[in-house]
């Protein structure tokens, strides 16, 4: 039997404690990369998703929108003060010595996430993740971006899938691995793990979370 352990971290109100997406909304509104027309667009759909009106799906989606017709370039050039700025002090303390505590004794850490890897990759070097499992934008023909996902986005079912992937690569036994979610489309996650862990969670994860006896972890 496999003696390795795994530890998944989600991303957005998991190890961060706020959505990634809204910061960034705000840094490209502050830089002049985004219109005002989009910025509203983003804020009204962002107060439906809240309330569970429509699916993480949908809401990433209409982010993906803004990127159509666009050059990657500028937004990666920039994307070390984003972190820096709006990202790095918005880690949890909680989390971060949970995941610390995972890397001390050896675990197999990996951050999982919907959200796109040009924006995760300087928390996964900063952090020091050994993998990172997220979505990646599509780059057509003529090297501008289309508004679309290379592949699946990392959500949902689609985070097992890959999450097995590299546990079956890396030799993780997932019955004594740790995995770290705050919404609904985590539950599949959190139940491939024999370690489950709710942050902060929604109401509908809440619920699960005292049907299964799975802990449920603040920020702070």
């Amino acid at each position: 039997m496999s003696q390795r352990i795994g530890a998944f971290f989600d991303f957005d109100r998991t190890l961060l404690e706020t959505d990634s997406a809204a910061q960034g909304i705000r840094f490209l509104w502050e830089t002049g990369l985004a219109p005002l027309p989009y910025i509203l667009k983003v804020w009204g759909s962002s107060l439906l998703y809240k309330r569970h009106w429509i699916s993480e799906e949908t809401m990433a989606r209409i982010l993906l929108g803004f990127y159509k017709g666009k050059p990657l370039d500028p937004f990666v050039d920039g994307i070390c003060e984003f972190y820096e700025e709006l990202i790095r002090p918005r880690l949890s303390k909680n989390i971060l010595e949970k995941f610390f505590h995972h890397k001390k004794q050896g675990h197999v850490t990996v951050l999982i996430s919907g959200s796109l890897r040009y924006t995760l990759e300087p928390v996964r070097a900063d952090l020091g993740f050994d993998h990172l499992l997220c979505s990646d934008l599509e780059t057509g023909p003529d090297g501008l971006l289309t508004g679309r996902t290379r592949g699946p986005l990392c959500i949902d079912e689609e985070k097992v899938i890959q999450a097995r992937a590299l546990a079956e690569a890396e030799g993780i036994d997932l019955s004594r691995s740790y995995a770290y979610g705050n919404h609904q489309a985590d539950i599949p996650l959190l139940s491939m793990v024999g370690h489950a862990f709710a942050v902060e969670p929604t109401e509908p994860l809440r619920q699960m979370a005292l049907e299964k006896g799975w802990p449920v972890l603040g920020f702070r």
